[in-house]
């Protein structure tokens, strides 16, 4: 279920808490956005968790940060490396991530696809966390690879 737009920053579903000035945070309710991706659904065949959805507003720029958890990438056999985790966030900005704005009529200059092994606060260094990290553009109804 959508909720309003708070302030016009954003149209999003569940709580609403500020993280610091220009970014709003969207705690996600997972069962009713989507639940876990199947493995059959990745290139890496990895499952992949939506975490929460990150709207980060930096000068002129917006960005878009949807954070996966993706227990596979931790260190260990059968480990994902960051090498075959970049076909999942680039299927995951496209199939995913524009769909999702499009949906919560979010706009966006760039899109951050991020992996991780746990659940990390956004922001908070923990050096026992795998995290992996892609930027994209959205552009033409498709995500195009972006630098930070």
């Amino acid at each position: 279920m959508k909720s309003p737009a708070f302030g016009g920053n954003c149209h999003c579903a569940g709580r609403l808490g500020v993280i610091a000035e220009g970014m709003v945070k969207l705690s996600l309710t997972l069962a009713a956005l989507a639940g876990p991706l199947a493995a059959a659904d990745l290139p890496s065949g990895q499952q992949a968790t939506l975490h929460e959805v990150l709207v980060d507003k930096q000068d002129t720029v917006t960005w878009l940060r949807f954070r996966f958890l993706t227990p596979q990438i931790a260190v260990g056999a059968g480990q994902i490396t960051y090498d075959s985790a970049g076909a999942d966030m680039m299927q995951l900005c496209q199939d995913f991530a524009l769909p999702y704005m499009a949906e919560y009529t979010l706009a966006a200059d760039k899109i951050v696809i991020s992996f991780m092994d746990r659940i990390t606060e956004f922001g908070e260094p923990d050096p026992d966390a795998i995290q992996y990290f892609e930027a994209f553009r959205p552009e033409g109804g498709i995500c195009i690879w972006d630098e930070f």
